[in-house]
C-alpha cells in the first residue's frame, strides 16, 4: 500500500484545475437541456450504511425528483477514496476511519465533514492465533504485525504500542489490505493482525483467533463522511437528503439487527450471524460534525506526525463543517 507520506495529493491549485477539467461545473448544476446531475459516491465494503442505501436504492428514489442520479464507486481503502474526492473524481465519501482525513488535511485537500458515526472502539482489534505465545501488548515486541496503513487499525496499533512502552521500531510492520492481511494471518506470515469489522467478526467466527486488545481505552474509532467542499457548497439540499437517509439507515440497522444482517450478509460475502455480530459493535449513530467532536483527531494527527507519516503538522479544527439542518 502507498506510504501516506508520499501520497500524491495535489496542491490546492492543481486540485482546482483537475476539478475544473473533469467537470467544468456541469456535475454540480443543471443548465437548460443539461443531462441530470450525478452524485458520485465512493464507498468501501465496510461502509455499512452506504451499502444499505445502495442495496435498497433509497437515494435513487429520493434524489430523482431533484434531477439527480447516483453513481457508485467502490474502493478497497480510505486513502484512495479521499484522493479521488480531492481530485474531483467523486463528490461524496462514505464513512472512513478517523485516521484518514488527517492525511487529506496534511495534503491540503478541500474537504467538508458532512457527518460522523459516534465511536465504536470494540469494532477493531489486535488479534493473534489461538495458540500464539502473544498474550499482552508487550509481547508484540519483535513480532511481525499486519495492518492497513493510515487506517483506524494503524492508529490503534500506535496507541497500543505506546501503552506497552513500545514504538514502531520495536515491531516489524506489514502494510496489508484486509484481504491480504487475512491471507497472511492464516498462513502464519504475520504474528498479529490489526483489523476492523466486518473483517474482524469474520476472522473470529471462521478462524481460531484470540483478541489481545480492542480499541477500548486506546482508540475511539469514529468514522466520518465527507464531501468535496465545492460540492457541499453547490448542492447542500442533496447532502441533507443523504445525511437524513444515513441517519435512518443507522437506526434501522440497530433496531432490526437480523433484517439488517440478512440484507448485508450476501453483499459482504458473509453468513448472517457474522454480519449481525459485526453490526452489534458499530454504533451507526449518525450525527452532524461539530468542532467539539474532533478532539481525538488532533491526537491522531500528532501521533502520525511523530511517526513521520505526515509531511506537516495538521490543525484538525481547521476544517469545513456541513450543517445538515441549515436552510
Amino acid at each position: 500500500m502507498t506510504d501516506p507520506s508520499n501520497l500524491a495529493f495535489p496542491s490546492r491549485r492543481t486540485a482546482l484545475a483537475a476539478l475544473a477539467a473533469l467537470s467544468g461545473g456541469a456535475a454540480f448544476a443543471q443548465g437548460s437541456g443539461a443531462q441530470p446531475a450525478v452524485l458520485r459516491i465512493g464507498y468501501q465494503k465496510s461502509s455499512t450504511l452506504t451499502v444499505v442505501l445502495k442495496t435498497r436504492g433509497t437515494l435513487e428514489q429520493l434524489l430523482a425528483p431533484q434531477g439527480v442520479k447516483v453513481g457508485w464507486h467502490e474502493f478497497t481503502s480510505g486513502l484512495p477514496l479521499l484522493e479521488a474526492l480531492n481530485l474531483g473524481n467523486i463528490d461524496f465519501s462514505a464513512d472512513v476511519a478517523d485516521t484518514v482525513p488527517v492525511f487529506a488535511q496534511a495534503a491540503g485537500a478541500e474537504l467538508t465533514f458532512v457527518a460522523l458515526e459516534t465511536p465504536s472502539p470494540t469494532a477493531q482489534a489486535i488479534v493473534v492465533r489461538q495458540d500464539s505465545p502473544i498474550r499482552t501488548l508487550s509481547d508484540l515486541k519483535g513480532r511481525k504485525v499486519g495492518f492497513a496503513q493510515a487506517a483506524g487499525a494503524h492508529y490503534l496499533l500506535i496507541a497500543a504500542l505506546d501503552k506497552a512502552g513500545l514504538t514502531f521500531k520495536d515491531i516489524e510492520p506489514a502494510y496489508l489490505t484486509p484481504d491480504d492481511g487475512r491471507a497472511a494471518f492464516e498462513k502464519g506470515a504475520i504474528d498479529a493482525w490489526v483489523i476492523w469489522d466486518p473483517f474482524l467478526s469474520a476472522a473470529q467466527r471462521q478462524s481460531n483467533v484470540r483478541v489481545v486488545a480492542d480499541g477500548t481505552g486506546l482508540a475511539a474509532y469514529t468514522r466520518y463522511y465527507l464531501a468535496s467542499t465545492r460540492y457541499a457548497q453547490a448542492q447542500p439540499a442533496v447532502l441533507r437528503t443523504v445525511f437524513a437517509e444515513l441517519r435512518k439507515a443507522g437506526q434501522w440497522v440497530k433496531q432490526s439487527p437480523k433484517d439488517a444482517a440478512a440484507l448485508l450478509a450476501p453483499v459482504w460475502g458473509l453468513d448472517a450471524a457474522t454480519a449481525e455480530q459485526a453490526n452489534a459493535r458499530r454504533s451507526y449513530d449518525v450525527r452532524p460534525v461539530v468542532a467539539a467532536s474532533l478532539g481525538e483527531q488532533q491526537k491522531i494527527a500528532d501521533a502520525f506526525l511523530a511517526e513521520k507519516l505526515l509531511p506537516r503538522r495538521v490543525d484538525t479544527q481547521k476544517v469545513a463543517l456541513f450543517e445538515p439542518g441549515a436552510a
